[in-house]
């Protein structure tokens, strides 16, 4: 089940697979696995064929980026106008297809008949309009055959040399070549979040492992992501804090991390002072005029406690391997009067009870922008954060990765940000912000996750706990004899973490979802160390056939024969539709079920499919190295580390 661990990182490829051409097919400016020299080309055509391949290096590189179901989108595009030349903006309504008349479907008929139905038309029905889509289609060497069942639906099967050679095309370029393109150039994601002096906690796991694999997505489909770590470091408890640390330490100002302990006890104990003593009470209320004031004294001593706490939550990031670059609610507040400046002066701020609110449609309560107190809230400083995002960082999609209780607090802060104008009040246009709510994290009991004794599960414990029982496991199994101290350590993290990310990731977030360390880490069924041990099992076919995978990619050539073949190839070709489709609904679970279907996929192959030692080798080896690769990026995707031996 377990294996030693070796940190991989991704090929990037330096070469573009863009600037050869196979000359037998030169006039259709396609890409080939071979890679003529520049005196063969010079050989081969005329300087003005050269200069015509030039020219079209850009579109037919734009071409190479779509991904098939792209491809087949524009193909059907070119055959729905010339079927119905008097509807226009028709959009191909293109899909995967599981059924047994081919791969993808066009499923445009039935609506186009509906728009043309009644009119002059030579059509008879949505079969009729079908077959007239299916004869129009323009030749492609993407598809192999078509055909129309039901009412109208155009089934493809894809060619599959054209599948092998993408596929080809994909080892010798990198992974990167299949990252999809989205419509977006700079995204925020606004995860993790925790508050100043409390632990990070369960209830921190999902949007922090949410968070960071939407961005992941997001990175790969070559967006600029701002990881935005939007800590709670400003409001009144910070006066608590800041009164408790001047009682307790006569030298406050030398009082570091191991002087005060435990943060989350400190926070408890000052939380009981100010609870039970009206003087302390007092004190700490004026501390917070005075840290808002800018005294000096009540500064430095909140900038202290901030350290620390930022310190234990960087611990946790890194064990986790998450990245984030930290702006607080303390960042924005600078921000916040000219925001409500400008709110106001588009007339949507007004009074109310002592408060000034902006009273929004759909919503039986306002949005309370400025208490009566005169004090700012969350909505003022979600407000700035939006103005700030937009105007100074020039994000074009805010991604918020919270739970599903705070749904309608954004969507009346959303809301109200579309009505100053500063968001499309058209969800599928740019700039958008969108909000990602997810479940509660469950004990067996079915309720919220905690310890024995009702404490909320410290996020540390639970990282200890999961690398633990992996260890365990691991020594059970006879590696505390074979491996290092450090590779024990370094597989029981790699395994551990792994697992306690894909169970929450593989579930649909919105969903509640019950923590079991019994079932993360067993390795059998969807868990990520069945994940593991798949990946590591291809890894030792290659390696056990002797074979140099780097000399195969340039000199073979992948052929998809055998049914089980070509499905694996079909699988393999869908992942980069499946992570722009992962990136664009903001579904991590949409990856983890690809992935755990290509291990699916692979089984069967290998199961039907003799590899090593067979006439179809190379090509079988090749599907192998496919396979572990796209594994690969899934898993760097999921945050989680592959393990490469068993």
């Amino acid at each position: 089940m377990l294996g030693c661990l070796t940190l991989f990182v991704a090929p990037s490829s330096s070469s573009s697979p863009f600037l050869s051409f196979n000359f037998n097919r030169l006039s259709h400016f396609r890409p080939s696995i071979s890679l003529p020299s520049t005196t063969d080309l010079l050989r081969t055509t005329s300087r003005r064929l050269i200069s015509a391949t030039k020219k079209r290096s850009v579109s037919t590189m734009a071409n190479e980026e779509e991904n098939v179901k792209q491809k087949l989108s524009k193909l059907f595009e070119v055959a729905l106008k010339v079927t119905v030349p008097s509807v226009v903006d028709v959009e191909p309504l293109v899909a995967a297809c599981t059924g047994k008349f081919g791969d993808y479907q066009c499923n445009n008929a039935m609506g186009l008949w509906s728009k043309i139905k009644g009119k002059e038309t030579e059509f008879k029905g949505p079969p009729a309009v079908g077959q007239a889509i299916m004869r129009n289609l323009p030749q492609s060497d993407i598809i192999e055959s078509c055909s129309v069942a039901g009412p109208g639906f155009v089934n493809v099967k894809l060619s599959r040399n054209w599948m092998a050679q993408s596929i080809q095309r994909m080892l010798i370029d990198g992974i990167d070549a299949w990252a999809p393109r989205l419509p977006v150039r700079r995204a925020v994601v606004d995860f993790s979040s925790p508050n100043i002096a409390k632990e990070m906690h369960v209830g921190h796991l999902r949007s922090t492992i949410i968070g960071d694999t939407i961005a992941r997505m997001l990175e790969f489909s070559r967006v600029e992501v701002l990881r935005r770590n939007h800590v709670g470091d400003w409001g009144t408890q910070f006066g608590m804090l800041i009164e408790f640390l001047f009682e307790k330490f006569s030298n406050w100002e030398d009082a570091n991390e191991a002087a005060i302990g435990d943060l989350q006890e400190f926070y408890k104990e000052s939380k009981k002072r100010f609870d039970s003593d009206p003087d302390f009470k007092e004190r700490a209320q004026k501390a917070v005029v005075r840290l808002q004031g800018g005294e000096q004294k009540y500064r430095k001593a909140w900038t202290q406690i901030c350290e620390i706490s930022r310190n234990e939550f960087n611990r946790v990031y890194q064990r986790l391997g998450v990245q984030l670059e930290e702006k607080g609610e303390s960042f924005y507040n600078p921000y916040i009067p000219a925001v409500l400046e400008e709110l106001t002066s588009k007339n949507l701020v007004e009074d109310s009870q002592g408060a000034r609110v902006i009273f929004l449609e759909g919503f039986n309560i306002p949005l309370i922008v400025v208490k009566s107190d005169g004090g700012y809230n969350y909505a003022s400083t979600d407000l700035a954060a939006i103005w700030y995002r937009l105007n100074e960082e020039k994000a074009e999609w805010m991604i918020y990765v919270t739970d599903v209780g705070q749904q309608q607090h954004f969507d009346m802060v959303f809301k109200a940000a579309k009505r100053a104008g500063w968001l499309s009040t058209d969800d599928n246009a740019y700039p958008k912000a969108s909000h990602v709510g997810f479940g509660l994290v469950l004990g067996d009991d079915k309720k919220r996750f905690r310890t024995r004794s009702s404490e909320v599960v410290r996020l540390a414990d639970l990282l200890d706990e999961a690398k633990s029982r992996c260890k365990t496991t691991l020594i059970e199994r006879g590696k505390g004899d074979e491996w290092t101290e450090e590779e024990l350590e370094q597989t029981a993290e790699a395994i551990g973490y792994g697992a306690v990310k894909y169970a929450d990731l593989k579930s649909n977030r919105l969903t509640n979802y019950t923590f079991s360390f019994d079932q993360m880490l067993n390795d059998k069924g969807n868990t990520a160390v069945y994940l593991q041990y798949a990946h590591a099992r291809i890894c030792s076919i290659i390696r056990k056939s002797g074979k140099d995978i780097e000399e195969l990619k340039s000199m073979g050539a992948i052929v998809l024969d055998h049914a089980d073949e070509r499905a694996l190839g079909l699988h393999l070709l869908q992942f980069s539709e499946v992570v722009e489709e992962a990136c664009t609904n903001l579904l991590p679970n949409v990856l983890c079920e690809y992935l755990y279907n290509l291990s699916e996929f692979f089984t069967t192959f290998y199961s039907n499919c003799q590899v090593v030692g067979s006439a179809e080798e190379t090509s079988r080896l090749l599907l192998c190295e496919a396979t572990a690769t796209v594994m690969r990026k899934c898993f760097y995707l999921l945050g989680i580390i592959p393990v490469y031996k068993i």
